[in-house]
């Protein structure tokens, strides 16, 4: 699995999975944004953030659907959050495919801070989640912990990210599977859709494990074509 080389400005074009009889033109970048599949702390509504936690076997079975749902798509390339979760779902996608996995750390969800581990629904619910709930629930009052970041700070790096693949003209003809995480999805999608609004973050709601979002970009202008697509 390699490191992605957008950290420097730059991309190692060799590893781009070939189509021999594809005519130049015949269609445009396609991006597939996919929430990772269930974790035990999703179940246990547990703050994941940056904690590294690995997919469980309801999970792996999500990503599995989701693989036989999308085995029609030609994927040239793809890119994964290095955590786990995120890892774990875009192997099982792809896996039989001769396709390079590639780490990048600006799609990697919404460091919490203090915040991870902590239950924040449900009747085990921590005392000080209140504070943490304003992430959802009054999400422009949201002031992140000690270590943490803000939604902007999120909105930056995935805009950042996107904007760079938008404009290769290497990838431009290219479908390129995204696997990611519930906030860091949603900020890429609200980019795409120009809603900046910190308040109005979370209007299309939170994406499911391993919901599948459909992105056309011609001429560097993106267009979602599919939102949250589920394959079970």
């Amino acid at each position: 699995m390699k490191k992605s080389a957008y950290n420097n400005h730059s991309i190692n074009k060799s590893f781009i999975e070939k189509e021999p009889n594809k005519e130049v033109g015949q269609y445009e970048m396609k991006l597939y944004l996919v929430r990772h599949g269930e974790t035990d702390w999703n179940k246990q509504k547990r703050v994941q953030g940056h904690s590294d936690i690995p997919l469980n076997d309801y999970g792996r079975e999500l990503a599995e659907k989701t693989r036989e749902g999308l085995a029609d798509i030609t994927f040239h390339l793809a890119y994964t959050s290095p955590l786990i979760r995120a890892k774990e779902t875009a192997q099982i996608i792809l896996r039989g495919r001769n396709i390079e996995l590639i780490e990048e750390e600006s799609i990697q969800e919404i460091s919490f801070g203090a915040y991870e581990g902590m239950v924040c629904r449900g009747e085990n619910r921590a005392a000080e989640s209140d504070t943490f709930t304003k992430f959802f629930d009054d999400t422009a009052n949201y002031v992140p912990t000690e270590n943490g970041e803000s939604i902007r700070q999120l909105i930056k790096r995935v805009d950042g990210f996107l904007k760079t693949i938008y404009m290769d003209e290497e990838l431009k003809e290219k479908t390129i599977l995204l696997s990611t995480h519930g906030a860091a999805v949603t900020a890429m999608k609200n980019c795409i859709k120009k809603q900046m609004d910190i308040a109005k973050f979370w209007s299309a709601g939170i994406p499911k494990n391993c919901a599948v979002t459909l992105v056309e970009v011609e001429d560097g202008i993106p267009r979602i074509l599919e939102e949250d697509k589920i394959y079970y």
